[in-house]
């Protein structure tokens, strides 16, 4: 067997959970999550405040 056969196996994915996905997901979370701490960091007021939504 080839590595060529090996590396186009396509998993088949369930209601859209795929590795790729989820990968994606946990990222933006981060990032987000390390935004908000910087927002509320730099500006002295929780995000909420921050964008005026309390």
């Amino acid at each position: 067997m080839n590595q060529l056969s090996n590396a186009t196996k396509i998993e088949p994915t369930i209601w859209g959970f795929t590795r790729d996905a989820e990968n994606l997901n946990g990222r933006l979370a981060m990032l987000g999550f390390a935004l908000s701490v910087l927002i509320e960091r730099l500006s002295g007021e929780g995000i909420l405040h921050f964008l005026n939504l309390i």
